[in-house]
């Protein structure tokens, strides 16, 4: 991490119209935080409309062992009915276990009807459903043995995480290849698309367990893939091969490549990545790998991505192909590890990085190119004959963390709010 840039834009709190709904709480604290046993990377919030139930996360453990865990944490305050003096910010409320650690977690988008189920998704090994529910044995101890002993033990969670789903495709009947991510359809919330190292995507309907189509997504291993928001059937993805790739549920025969990054520099180096996440041998074929994508939710032609040991990020609009529309840069001084949009404010998005930072731009800023950017490859360049992306290097906001940012998820519920993950730590950030 270079430590050689200090200087952290203020952090206020918002003012004056910030396209809240009108039923959510008033918060007195900018800062709230949560001290887990164990280092955290799979980062949520829950998309309930119910006030007390929409300042939970749910976070994943990475744990090099078997013993990983998968936990909700609520905020005190909303479970005791007002703050008292010494108490903690978050307190956990259910646990589960998972033999792998969580690539991903995601609370099921909310549906609008009379359900009132508290469902989550998980990947890792493989893709999982689960629901939240209350405990029976609430208030009792967990561990008989130790309480007929005399011994401590601790008491049972207020709820638990019941396993509803475990969802395998069936053709993968000698391996299972790890999930490295998925996404969660909010138009349509019976559709989960899920991405893998074994260079596929599957789209699962998860009111039936039931694979609704596989399809072979990239040349390598695909690293992450995102619904369109408004749409049940386009999707995109991106993998080592560097490119972004558009699908369309309703004509699978056919992709489109919004993107393919530069050369690297030095392609028949792969050093460069073999300390980040296990991508450095993505690096022989010559390309750059592209590690995470998500869609604006309140555009839905622009999408933000950015490659590996990067810290700039591309923004595309997928109307126009093959070159970004802008990228943010010089903002991070390391890799950047995550990025999550805004569901309130146009061009928001937030970024965080190795450099211990999380950045929020404003992609609607009116910057100039910057003269100093180094022009694509030219044999790249001519192919996509595109003029170069808009430059955007001044941040709106900015804090500095106490270690690098692994984990981002800026709330819908509660749009003032981004939950952020670094070391045992979960923070909630107002903004």
């Amino acid at each position: 991490m270079d430590s050689s840039r200090n200087t952290r834009y203020s952090y206020p709190y918002a003012h004056g119209n910030t396209g809240a709904p009108d039923n959510v709480p008033t918060l007195s604290k900018e800062i709230y935080q949560y001290d887990a046993p164990w280092h955290t990377y799979a980062l949520d919030w829950c998309k309930s409309p119910i006030d007390r139930k929409s300042f939970r996360l749910a976070v994943g453990s990475f744990i090099e062992d078997n013993n990983n865990k998968l936990q909700i944490i609520a905020r005190t305050d909303m479970l005791s009915g007002g703050y008292e003096a010494g108490q903690k910010d978050f307190t956990p409320v259910a646990e589960a276990e998972s033999y792998y650690p969580i690539t991903k977690v995601l609370w099921e988008p909310h549906r609008g009807d009379s359900r009132n189920q508290d469902l989550l998704a998980t990947t890792g090994d493989i893709l999982r459903i689960w629901e939240l529910v209350d405990n029976p044995r609430y208030g009792t101890n967990s561990n008989t043995i130790n309480s007929s002993s005399g011994r401590a033990s601790p008491a049972y969670y207020q709820q638990q995480l019941v396993k509803k789903a475990d969802l395998v495709n069936m053709k993968q009947t000698d391996f299972c290849a790890p999930l490295t991510s998925f996404d969660w359809n909010e138009t349509d919330p019976s559709l989960v698309v899920t991405s893998s190292i074994d260079t596929t995507c599957t789209v699962w309907n998860v009111e039936t367990s039931q694979a609704k189509t596989q399809l072979i997504a990239h040349d390598s291993d695909v690293y992450d893939v995102a619904f369109m928001h408004g749409s049940a059937d386009i999707f995109a993805s991106v993998g080592a091969d560097g490119s972004v790739r558009l699908f369309d549920l309703r004509s699978l025969e056919h992709s489109t490549i919004l993107y393919e990054a530069p050369p690297a520099a030095n392609p028949s180096s792969n050093g460069a990545g073999a300390g980040n996440g296990g991508h450095g041998s993505s690096l022989h074929s010559g390309t750059v790998p592209l590690l995470r994508l998500e869609f604006n939710s309140l555009n839905q032609n622009h999408l933000a991505t950015f490659h590996m040991d990067s810290s700039a990020v591309q923004i595309l609009d997928i109307r126009h192909p093959s070159a970004p529309i802008a990228e943010l840069v010089k903002g991070h001084n390391g890799s950047i590890n995550c990025l999550s949009w805004s569901s309130t404010q146009p061009g928001h998005l937030c970024t965080g990085g190795d450099d211990s930072q999380v950045l929020v731009w404003d992609i609607n800023q009116p910057n100039g190119i910057d003269p100093s950017r180094p022009a694509y490859h030219q044999s790249t360049q001519t192919r996509f004959n595109q003029q170069a992306p808009r430059s955007i290097q001044d941040p709106v906001l900015a804090y500095g963390a106490e270690s690098e940012i692994n984990a981002l998820t800026w709330s819908k519920r509660n749009p003032d709010w981004i939950g952020v993950g670094f070391g045992k730590t979960i923070q909630a950030l107002r903004v």
